[in-house]
């Protein structure tokens, strides 16, 4: 009752009002936006029908990401209900789904249905090694992720659909420029080569100095997709994905310089700084057994390289990283029909990922005027070490017709983990820097799903379902122990989700999409001060998040069309208890206890409304009018201090002057509002801080199709 009661609450007033008259308009509607017929690959590997899922996803169309045209992944994936990825600069940005806006590892980042990176190695900027704007489509799955999933599939999964083979040779050039010296340019080309082989390729060159003081950011993307009809009966599927990103280090803000000195950057001269290399190889190879009957094997390898100044640890522990790992690994799926349209699903992954970690003191001189001009890279090591991590995970799914309107979907997935880890250091232990023995650690879970779609008619349809998910700790939580001895015990992160959900096409012509769910989340794990100053990474407790998300799609008129989400959650800290260290209390270590308090981070409402105007009259014109939300939330455990949230507008058009040439340009935040994308109270900080989101921002670009 209490997220109802919010949802009339909901503010901005005026967002809320232009729902209402959008809700309450006599539709024509289109059939792109048919809800039920909408293809989804994710949750099971295959192409299947929205109508046969029992889970809430969202499909982001090859359209709307031309419409959209975005210049950093939020722009596109916050249309989804209950989705937020803000903006840290360039490419770097966290997530928020059914989750508050973290750096955990609570999201699977997919690239045609393979993690992007392994169990262990989550990185929260993960999706600035897909190309996004050139992706086919994106499909969201809000929430736990089913049976052919693991470890990490918590919030939620991003899945991006590499660009098909067209019919015919095809040739897509996008030209852009914009504020703050933005430069990109989009290449994507593909043709059938013989009448079984097609071959595509893609490329992303962008450039830009950011709207604040030494921030310049560079990617480079490639991305190649080779089809090949072996036989009359399988067929291949070869992808290769390569990024290059080289991002400068961006602080955060006190609350003056936010308001009054916005383009301050306090890191600079390479304080910060990352670069990071990411290639991908995956084949794809499906055999058509008998009509009942397909075998799907995919090996695959990933190559990853990173180099990097943490930018969260310039202020107390400045050290220089560089990581490498690659994998060698398979998915299998076997997928049988049974009679009456039910079928069975199972399969086995495997991921083999050996790595290498070393971290360098670095001696960084005070700064001046709050800045950080320089550093220096010094041979001295505080951690070298090897992990090599193992997964093997088998899995099974079962879809069930119990009636031909009702298909109940059963599925359980077994993951064992195992990491042999080695120190290569032997000079003694500092006590700044502790390092665990060399040994192995192995992690064994075993994850349930059940789930059932209720079909009402041919427009509406009703599912539920309930989700077991788990996080494995992360390798660098585990051996890059600082000053913490116990990191090796830390424990699974452990979630059990409940969600039911409504869609379906009103008699208006009205596409609609409603899901309510409530997950419990154990074992979560948090970074705190302990005894005399030290930090530690701990298992605390039990974190509670519910929720509704709402979508709505339809036309308002001939030339007007729509789309919308709204999401309202309430996020709480269960028995959730820690001990801190407490300069001025007696005794100094202190026990706390944060349950019923909200979680920090959070943010209580996400709202996205945009009107699109298609005149019949000008063949080829488009403009869009865009509101985004996001709602009130604080900025840490204690409830002490509040975000007030933000709403912004952006515009967007394009235009087709002919078959080969189209122009199209957006303004984001049209009105230059002062936003934060990210305002927290850091650990071990006295002073909430402030990541100041772009100012007023214009692009402009030309497409060109051959």
């Amino acid at each position: 009752m209490n997220i109802i009661k919010r949802y009339y609450l909901f503010s901005p007033s005026i967002l809320l009002l232009l729902f209402s008259i959008i809700a309450l308009s006599p539709f024509s509607f289109s059939e792109e936006n048919t809800l039920l017929d909408k293809v989804v690959i994710t949750s099971t590997k295959e192409q299947r029908s929205k109508s046969e899922l029992a889970e809430s996803v969202s499909v982001l169309t090859r359209q709307e990401i031309f419409n959209v045209s975005p210049s950093h992944p939020s722009e596109i994936l916050n249309r989804s209900a209950g989705v937020y990825i803000n903006n840290l600069g360039g490419e770097g940005h966290m997530t928020a789904i059914r989750q508050p806006i973290t750096t955990s590892g609570v999201y699977l980042f997919l690239e045609d249905g393979i993690p992007t990176r392994p169990t262990g190695f989550f990185n929260h900027n993960g999706l600035y090694e897909i190309n996004i704007p050139q992706s086919k489509r994106l499909e969201i799955t809000k929430g736990p992720g089913s049976a052919l999933y693991g470890s990490d599939a918590i919030g939620g999964v991003i899945n991006s659909i590499s660009t098909g083979i067209p019919e015919q040779s095809e040739v897509k050039v996008d030209a852009e420029l914009g504020s703050f010296k933005w430069q990109r340019l989009l290449l994507t080309a593909g043709k059938p080569v013989t009448d079984k082989t097609g071959v595509s390729a893609s490329i992303n060159r962008t450039t830009n100095e950011g709207f604040r003081d030494a921030a310049d950011y560079e990617r480079t993307s490639i991305n190649t997709r080779i089809n090949h009809d072996l036989s009359n009966s399988s067929t291949s599927k070869t992808t290769l994905s390569y990024t290059k990103v080289d991002q400068s280090g961006i602080s955060a803000l006190s609350f003056e310089d936010y308001k009054n000195n916005v383009k301050k950057n306090e890191f600079q001269g390479d304080i910060g700084a990352r670069e990071i290399e990411a290639l991908r190889i995956a084949s794809e190879y499906s055999y058509t057994i008998d009509t009942q009957s397909l075998l799907t094997v995919t090996p695959f390898y990933r190559n990853n390289k990173s180099s990097m100044m943490p930018s969260w640890m310039v202020s107390y522990d400045p050290n220089f990283r560089e990581t490498k790992f690659q994998s060698f690994g398979v998915i299998t799926k076997y997928r049988y029909k049974l009679p009456n349209k039910n079928q069975v699903i199972t399969g086995i992954d495997i991921d083999h990922t050996p790595s290498e970690t070393q971290e360098f003191k670095v001696d960084l001189p005070n700064p001046i005027n709050d800045i950080y001009n320089e550093f220096t890279k010094t041979k001295n090591l505080n951690y070298d070490f090897d992990a090599i991590q193992t997964s093997i995970s088998p899995y099974v799914q079962y879809e069930h017709y119990l009636s031909p309107n009702l298909l109940l979907h059963t599925g359980l997935r077994y993951d064992h983990f195992s990491v042999r880890y080695t120190d290569n250091l032997t000079t003694a232990l500092d006590s700044g820097y502790l390092r665990p023995d060399s040994q192995t650690i192995d992690y064994d879970h075993l994850s349930p799903k059940l789930g059932a779609v209720l079909k009402l008619n041919e427009l509406h349809d009703v599912y539920a379902n309930y989700r077991h998910a788990f996080r494995a700790p992360s390798v660098g939580s585990l051996f890059r122990s600082g000053s913490n001895a116990g990191t090796i015990d830390l424990k699974p992160v452990k979630s059990d989700s409940y969600e039911i959900g409504f869609r379906g096409i009103t008699p208006i012509d009205l596409s609609y999409e409603i899901a309510v769910y409530y997950m419990e989340k154990t074992d979560d794990i948090v970074n705190i001060i302990n005894s005399e100053s030290t930090r530690e990474s701990v298992n605390a407790g039990e974190t509670i998040h519910k929720g509704i998300e709402i979508s709505l799609t339809g036309g308002i008129s001939e030339s007007f069309s729509f789309q919308s989400s709204l999401s309202v959650s309430e996020q709480t800290y269960g028995d959730f208890s820690y001990t801190y260290f407490c300069f001025s209390c007696s005794p100094k270590n202190q026990v706390v206890n944060f349950n019923g308090n909200t979680v920090g981070k959070a943010p209580k409402t996400l709202a996205n409304i945009s009107i699109r105007f298609e005149p019949n009259y000008l063949y080829g014109f488009m403009a869009e009018i865009e509101m985004e939300h996001v709602g009130k939330y604080y900025v840490d455990e204690t409830n002490t201090d509040e975000y007030k949230g933000h709403n912004l507008v952006n515009l967007r058009s394009r235009y087709k002057l002919n078959e080969t040439l189209e122009l199209y340009g957006r303004i984001q935040n049209i009105e230059d509002k002062r936003y934060s994308t990210y305002t927290s109270l850091q650990v071990g900080s006295s002073e909430v801080k402030y990541r100041p989101g772009a100012p007023l921002s214009v692009f402009a670009g030309i497409r060109a199709s051959f």
